[in-house]
């Protein structure tokens, strides 16, 4: 369960040098890398970024290029099941290369724990832009249109790719996948309370019961944390360059995927990061409905009758995940103040979710 999910940072947001308490060995890495990674030659600088809490992830530098390492966290760590998933994201990023979606070059992963005590994966490191503001502050009216645009276009083609075709038939289990994950988040859910929510509780008995029908059965990769921080682009080009953070990725509903995208129209810029009542023709961004409207011409994908379910079940999800680290905090595994402010959101995003669940019957825009 990521953390970087709920927080207003994602991987690249800065780094720090290592401390003493760093929970790996480097000599044993640098070892690894040498026998493991062409072209590499040290010496090697580890630094770590200042995102990443669920999977700590640092950047290695040599004097001819720069890598990315992901790990799984340190044995203390107390991990929900299924959680930090590495090999994975691994697997996803490897299978997507040469595809129309963009993605890091992977370099190689390790679960054997004994080479420096913890999983890892090594990855090019990727310079460009990580855009954290939906509003895109600073750019005119053309370059945030082009950046809305660009997004549109990974996510559809990341929907479009046959999974088949790039050896992942066997990365999730299609069908009925928006059942099996509230399943999922409820149960995740309850092993993480520390409080009772009651929008949660009204969610968990609501959402199984009101399943979207009429829609055909569809199965894609789906990302899982889709959105404008979570992308790589050029440093001067509307051009995403490598999509991050994959950790929720499996084979799923494509118009799950996509709600959750376009969750940013619905909330708030602030506590929440969303577009939800800026003046979008004054900036230059696309509204909702020519947003979707332009992933349906590329994908085929129509809006269901059924929109507000999507939302609310995507707001459900990000409530149980920010309780997650709620419950980190509580246990004292996340105590940074970002994590704490990200756990006390559980129950807003809950009664927000609540609030669309009410509106399922309306139609869609």
């Amino acid at each position: 369960m990521t953390e970087e999910l709920a927080q207003d940072y994602s991987t690249f947001a800065g780094e720090r040098a290592l401390d003493a308490r760093v929970p790996f060995d480097t000599v044993a890495l640098e070892g690894w890398l040498a026998a493991q990674v062409d072209g590499f030659a040290g010496p090697l600088t580890i630094t770590q970024f200042n995102g990443g809490q669920s999977n700590p992830t640092y950047r290695l530098t040599t004097p001819g290029a720069a890598y990315v390492l992901r790990t799984k966290p340190a044995p203390a760590a107390k991990l929900l099941p299924s959680a930090h998933a590495i090999e994975r994201e691994y697997r996803v990023m490897d299978a997507l290369a040469g595809t129309d979606v963009p993605v890091a070059r992977m370099r190689g992963l390790c679960v054997d724990e004994s080479v420096i005590g913890l999983a890892f994966y090594v990855m090019d490191f990727v310079p460009g832009r990580v855009l954290w503001d939906p509003s895109l502050p600073g750019m005119t009216l053309a370059e945030r249109a082009a950046i809305y645009d660009e997004m549109n276009r990974v996510i559809s083609a990341l929907h479009r790719v046959d999974y088949r075709a790039i050896g992942l038939a066997s990365y999730g289990k299609p069908g009925d996948y928006i059942a099996r994950q509230i399943a999922r988040w409820s149960q995740q859910y309850r092993a993480s309370q520390t409080q009772t929510i009651d929008a949660m509780d009204q969610l968990i008995e609501w959402l199984p019961t009101h399943l979207p029908t009429g829609e055909p059965e569809r199965t894609s990769i789906v990302h899982g944390d889709f959105r404008l921080d979570n992308l790589i682009f050029h440093p001067s080009e509307p051009r995403v360059l490598a999509v991050l953070d994959w950790e929720l990725s499996t084979l799923g509903d494509p118009l799950a995927d996509f709600s959750y995208h376009c969750m940013a129209w619905h909330v708030s810029p602030g506590v929440f990061r969303g577009i939800a009542g800026l003046d979008w023709t004054a900036l230059g961004l696309p509204d909702e409905n020519a947003y979707v409207a332009r992933y349906s011409q590329r994908t085929g994908i129509a809006r269901p009758a059924q929109w507000h379910f999507y939302l609310a079940y995507n707001m459900f999800r990000i409530a149980a995940i920010l309780q997650g680290i709620m419950k980190r905090v509580a246990d004292g595994t996340a105590v940074s103040q970002q994590a704490l402010d990200a756990g006390k959101r559980a129950r807003p995003m809950a009664e927000l979710a609540w609030a669309y669940a009410q509106r399922s019957t309306e139609p869609a825009p």
